[in-house]
């Protein structure tokens, strides 16, 4: 196998044809969650590639009718409910004394808001993960909610609405959830660099050593340019030419999502740079690559103003300039006006090496 023939296995199993959300999901088994909107929240911007006449939005109103949760894979998510089982039952033991009265407030009130804690038990503060303040009821939530005995029960205008969970459905033993988890991070990334999914694995220590389960599973394997690529074995590689099709993906999409990868298989250094300062940014804030048939050619910033699209585009090389990719690249913007809700405006695009 050589680089071109990796490119494309890359895109054609990532970026399948596109059909209807529950069914999409399924097939994902898992859809990464940030609650960045620019222009639209990640989960958004990953589904509007593989559902068809999707809209910013629809995942969160029909939630509730997809048999979803949202958990922790490699990253926060939504998964389908057979992804959630492999993921629990999580260690439930040693629950702080505050976490049991959080559990026993939601368990006899249904669905609860974090805001209705406070008439429960007060607004005390604690120290969070990344050194600032937040409310302890809240943490207490997020815990209990990790553990599995709370799941979401839907969002209000992107607010957690908590209920009690269920209890996982005849769960599998130990050693075969390891493996399926594995089997299915690998196939989301698919092709990944092995070292890329031992780091992904390393996030679910509390199943064991995900990790030691990959001679076990059925995983394809190929060296190219001395980066070690695995699969699953059951993925199959179509010698399809890809579409001469302009697409804007989110940073978290699946087939961006690692950058080790992005970096062998483009030949240039993407980064995500809503965090970094403003005077630092390369690219953009929100900045999304574009990918038009099998070349990632550069980046998008869009934005919404007054209820009309506008994006600014940047390029590696030189803005391509003959006219399937122009036809295709308005195709798209269209699409992502569409998805917005938006009238599409100008883009200006620049050239930067």
């Amino acid at each position: 196998m050589n680089l071109q023939q990796l490119r494309a296995h890359a895109i054609t199993h990532s970026l399948f044809p596109p059909t209807h959300l529950k069914a999409a999901i399924n097939r994902l088994g898992f859809v990464q969650a940030d609650p960045i909107r620019s222009p639209a929240r990640a989960q958004d911007l990953i589904l509007r590639q593989r559902v068809k006449g999707y809209r910013a939005g629809d995942l969160e109103r029909r939630y509730a009718d997809l048999d979803l949760d949202e958990d922790f894979l490699y990253a926060y998510g939504f998964v389908p409910r057979a992804t959630w089982q492999l993921l629990h039952p999580r260690e439930t033991r040693g629950l702080k004394p505050l976490e049991k009265k959080v559990l026993e407030v939601v368990q006899e009130g249904g669905e609860l808001h974090p805001k209705e804690l406070e008439a429960h038990l007060g607004r005390k503060r604690a120290v969070n993960a990344w050194g600032g303040y937040s409310k302890a009821t809240t943490r207490a939530l997020q815990h209990l909610h990790y553990c599995g005995l709370l799941r979401i029960a839907r969002r209000e205008s992107g607010i957690r609405i908590y209920q009690a969970a269920l209890p996982p459905e005849d769960s599998l033993p130990l050693a075969q959830r390891l493996q399926n988890v594995v089997m299915l991070v690998a196939n989301i990334l698919a092709p990944v660099p092995e070292k890329s999914l031992r780091q992904a694995l390393s996030h679910l220590r509390h199943l064991g050593d995900a990790r030691a389960q990959l001679p076990a599973c059925e995983l394809e394997r190929h060296t190219v340019d001395g980066l070690t690529y695995l699969w699953p074995v059951s993925s199959k590689r179509k010698s399809v030419e890809a579409p001469r099709a302009v697409r804007i993906l989110s940073p978290f999409d699946p087939l961006v999502w690692d950058r080790r990868r992005f970096e062998h298989l483009w030949g240039w250094r993407y980064r995500f740079e809503a965090y970094t300062p403003a005077a630092k940014r390369v690219r953009g804030y929100y900045a999304m690559p574009i990918l038009w048939r099998e070349a990632m050619i550069g980046w998008a910033n869009v934005s919404v103003t007054a209820g009309k699209m506008d994006a600014q585009l940047g390029f590696i090389g030189e803005c391509p300039t003959d006219a399937d990719f122009r036809l295709a690249l308005d195709e798209e913007l269209a699409r992502m006006g569409y998805f917005l809700g938006s009238l599409v405006g100008g883009t200006i695009p620049l050239s930067r090496k």
